[in-house]
């Protein structure tokens, strides 16, 4: 969407994922990362953390189930998102401000660790979060299956490359994330 504050966050998992389902069975995973900035201090020869930013992050769907399963407190990822404003009225009745990330693509960095990847058996699980992205090449696919250069079809059985999308908006009013 047009106007957007779209970033890019490499840190540390504070905790583990936290999976949830909304009342009308949509799964939202919720994180914190630890972003801590670095910098070689030339008068001592050394590197020095900065302060740390703590931000919140929430996935939807598929790849809500996908954090869960995969990731877990002290991963390094690289997660990208929407940044979003919100503000609220605490317990003592101070209003505060807090910055969360509305996740679209989140994944372990590989800097000082290895990673096997491997694509979930039902094919059509993908980054889209139903923001009416479409999949191989941005182009919605229907039931048709990968295109025939997809390099991550090559290890499934025949039949099991159709893909069932359904890319509805990302949820209705009452789809907030139940934390």
């Amino acid at each position: 969407m047009a106007g957007e504050t779209v970033i890019t966050v490499v840190g540390n998992l504070v905790d583990d994922p936290e999976l949830r389902f909304t009342p009308s069975g949509l799964a939202v995973a919720k994180f914190r990362v630890a972003s801590t900035p670095r910098t070689f201090d030339r008068d001592t020869q050394e590197w020095k953390d900065g302060e740390s930013l703590f931000l919140t992050c929430s996935v939807w769907r598929q790849v809500a189930e996908n954090v869960a399963e995969s990731l877990q407190h002290g991963m390094r990822v690289v997660v990208q998102g929407r940044l979003k404003q919100r503000s609220y009225e605490d317990r003592e009745g101070v209003k505060r401000t807090v910055y969360e990330l509305d996740v679209d693509e989140v994944g372990a960095s590989l800097r000082n660790a290895s990673a096997k990847v491997t694509k979930n058996a039902k094919g059509g699980q993908g980054g889209g979060q139903g923001r009416g992205q479409g999949g191989w090449n941005g182009q919605q696919q229907a039931r048709s299956g990968p295109p025939a250069d997809d390099p991550w079809a090559a290890n499934q059985d025949a039949g099991q490359n159709t893909a069932a999308w359904s890319w509805g908006s990302q949820g209705d009013a009452s789809d907030e994330p139940p934390f």
